[in-house]
């Protein structure tokens, strides 16, 4: 995959600490359009506190943070950098007494978006929401409030999407969809795309590259194919086992 030689996002020794943990050490990497950066690691290694660094939830202990050339710390900047990203999670929230239609549509004003109708009815058929898009979001399922918090992160066709765990509550058949649609959309829209999992046959599927971390630090970087002969492993998952479990303190 050739990259473009600028990058839309980039890190420069990001550090987070709370209290006397340190959550995240020195982190720095680049992102391009049209690609996929997996964040790999076990639970606890940084990945969802770099997340909401980017998007300006959680402010950096230190380091540097660049997207579009902008800093997302100055609140002027910050509001036009989002106004050009999105980010999904299993773990948001959305409004529970709207329906997913009208939590869509209030997203679109949100966002601006010109013909918001026909965005939203298109997004309602791609993440197969149609038979509970009249139905109050409290009453939505796992994998029925995952396919809403995607079909919200597409709403303003973001030059950056960040995806975190994006298919974690879905059925095997949404979930391969959704990938291919990920895969898809990187490249006919040119999109960059900061996607995290813990399904490893995903992630060696969807990752252009691939940040392997640890306890707060990159340990591993590349192709996934390049992560796994790093560590001498058959697959990502050997991989990801075997670091899990030889590298605890």
């Amino acid at each position: 995959m050739r990259l473009e030689t600028s990058p839309v996002l980039e890190v420069n020794k990001l550090s987070k600490t709370f209290n006397s943990f340190q959550a995240v050490k020195e982190v720095t990497f680049e992102l391009y359009r049209g690609e996929i950066l997996g964040l790999l690691g076990p639970n606890g290694a940084g990945k969802t506190t770099i997340i909401h660094m980017l998007l300006g939830l959680t402010l950096p202990t230190s380091g540097e943070i660049r997207i579009f050339g902008l800093n997302p710390e100055k609140s002027r900047q910050r509001e036009k950098i989002l106004s050009r990203m999105n980010f999904s999670s299993t773990y948001v929230a959305m409004p529970l007494s709207l329906t997913v239609r009208e939590s869509l549509m209030v997203f679109g004003q949100l966002y601006g978006v010109k013909k918001a109708k026909k965005k939203i009815e298109t997004l309602i058929e791609q993440f197969d929401l149609k038979e509970s898009a009249n139905k109050a979001v409290r009453t939505l399922s796992s994998g029925q409030m995952t396919r809403l918090n995607l079909a919200k992160a597409f709403i303003n066709d973001p030059e950056i999407l960040l995806l975190d765990e994006p298919t974690a509550s879905l059925d095997p058949d949404i979930a391969d969809r959704t990938r291919n649609y990920l895969i898809e959309i990187k490249k006919t829209k040119n999109m960059a795309i900061i996607y995290t999992s813990h399904n490893m046959n995903e992630m060696e599927v969807i990752s252009d590259r691939l940040l392997f971390l640890h306890h707060g630090e990159i340990i591993a970087r590349g192709t996934p194919a390049e992560v796994v002969r790093q560590f001498s492993g058959e697959n990502l998952e050997e991989v990801f086992l075997k670091i899990a479990r030889e590298m605890e303190p």
